[in-house]
């Protein structure tokens, strides 16, 4: 199986989240992590039972509002849990894309997740990973904030663009 390492400075998450007053939109890199899989053809092989492991430091999530931003930080407790992970424990083709299962961990709480990514071979050596899914705050143990009279909805759309590069 071939290692893949992502790339902290390529890689992204962006965050966007609806309020009572304004949408809320956050960003971060710093997305750590590797990928082991087989690639052939500029697809992965899942017989060989792909393994893809990330990381992102939250203190990196910022949304240019130092209030908003302070908050969220304060909700999720980001001392005690300064990072967010997952690791797939399945992966599957599905068309042209693929179905992701895995565990993720946020606030302290781990939780099985389930959705659909791309993942290309723009070159011999790197693999690109794209994906899209919301998920509800509250079921990783956290409150959604409420400042003065801005109160922010739990559903929280999550996108990421993972960049790998092979090692060796």
């Amino acid at each position: 199986m071939t290692t893949f390492r992502i790339d902290p400075n390529r890689s992204k998450v962006w965050i966007e989240a609806r309020s009572s007053m304004h949408p809320i939109h956050g960003e971060a890199d710093g997305i750590e992590g590797s990928i082991e899989a087989d690639v052939a053809d500029g697809r992965i092989d899942v017989s060989g039972v792909p393994k893809i492991s990330i990381e992102l430091p939250v203190e990196n999530l910022q949304s240019g509002k130092k209030l908003e931003d302070a908050e969220m930080m304060r909700r999720i407790d980001a001392r005690r849990f300064p990072k967010i992970r997952g690791e797939t424990t399945e992966l599957k083709e599905n068309g042209g894309a693929y179905r992701v299962r895995g565990d993720l961990t946020f606030h302290g709480v781990t939780r099985p997740v389930e959705g659909e990514v791309t993942i290309s071979a723009p070159d011999a050596h790197s693999l690109l990973i794209e994906g899209e899914q919301v998920f509800d705050i509250r079921e990783f143990g956290v409150e959604p904030p409420k400042i003065l009279m801005l109160r922010v909805h739990p559903d929280v759309r999550v996108r990421i663009k993972v960049v790998a590069q092979q090692e060796g």
